[in-house]
């Protein structure tokens, strides 16, 4: 990889061989300064003594958590997020300021609000108006501590609407938040059929938050076919100064995974 952007190890997907509380050391002994998470828990509102352990545990690894993803469902049993669901609007509203006072406690600048799978029993309309109220919520209580609300367009859920840029920024432009931002996932943008470069050329000031993984397979970069370092290069040209998100599968174990990124660009 040939720029100089700056990575953060999503530990949702990688280091998963190890229990979630020792992921953030694992991924500072494989050289990495900075890690992300989905949302680490079980519920909306988890035990005070659940969140002081998560806290600690990326403190004592000395690691900086660059983004946290909102409580978004039951991700395994095919959720994908809260913030359009009316009837799960509440459990949204409630974990804001739990995963704001997270960040606030550990410097994190991205919160990942998951948009939500189309339901039964609401209109899209219905659903999207429900969004554009809970997306101003959440970037609000953000903006408290100088941090941005990303949306994400994402693959393999079918009922999911958000699946372009496009669809994205359609979103944001209707809420009017400043720090609501595009999280650009170069791995679901392919899949789902974007023209990936010219929403870099066209769109690299709306990107808050870059995330990677290669096609097919969302493994690790150099597994597939995507031109991920080109268009890395093309990002940073363009003015993108954040951190890029490893969020993959690795094809083997975590750390041979790392194999592609030299120990001194970590």
């Amino acid at each position: 990889m040939s720029h100089q952007l700056r990575y953060t190890v999503n530990c949702s997907l990688l280091f998963t061989e190890l229990p979630l509380l020792e992921r953030p050391a694992a991924a500072q002994r494989a050289g990495f300064s900075a890690v992300e998470f989905w949302w680490p828990f079980v519920e909306a509102v988890p035990p005070d003594r659940q969140v002081d352990a998560f806290v600690n545990a990326v403190t004592d690894a000395g690691v900086q958590l660059t983004g946290l993803n909102f409580f978004a469902g039951d991700m395994p049993g095919g959720d994908r997020g809260l913030v359009s669901w009316p009837k799960r609007s509440g459990e949204f509203r409630d974990n804001i300021d739990v995963t704001v006072g997270i960040g606030e406690r550990l410097g994190t600048q991205g919160f990942n609000a998951l948009y939500g799978n189309r339901v039964d029993g609401a209109t899209e309309q219905e659903q999207d108006d429900v969004a554009v109220e809970n997306l101003a919520l959440a970037a609000q209580a953000a903006a408290r501590i100088g941090a941005t609300v990303l949306l994400e367009p994402v693959s393999g859920a079918p009922r999911y609407p958000i699946k372009l840029a496009a669809d994205a920024l359609e979103v944001i432009d209707r809420v009017q938040a400043a720090n609501l931002g595009l999280l650009a996932d170069l791995y679901h943008l392919a899949v789902n059929g974007d023209d990936v470069d010219r929403v870099i050329a066209e769109h690299t000031d709306r990107v808050a938050h870059v995330q990677i993984a290669d096609n097919p397979g969302r493994n690790e970069p150099g597994t597939g076919t995507l031109p991920l370092d080109q268009q890395l290069s093309a990002l940073e040209a363009n003015g993108y100064a954040g951190w890029v998100g490893l969020e993959y599968k690795p094809s083997t174990t975590t750390e041979t995974s790392f194999g592609w990124l030299p120990f001194e660009r970590r």
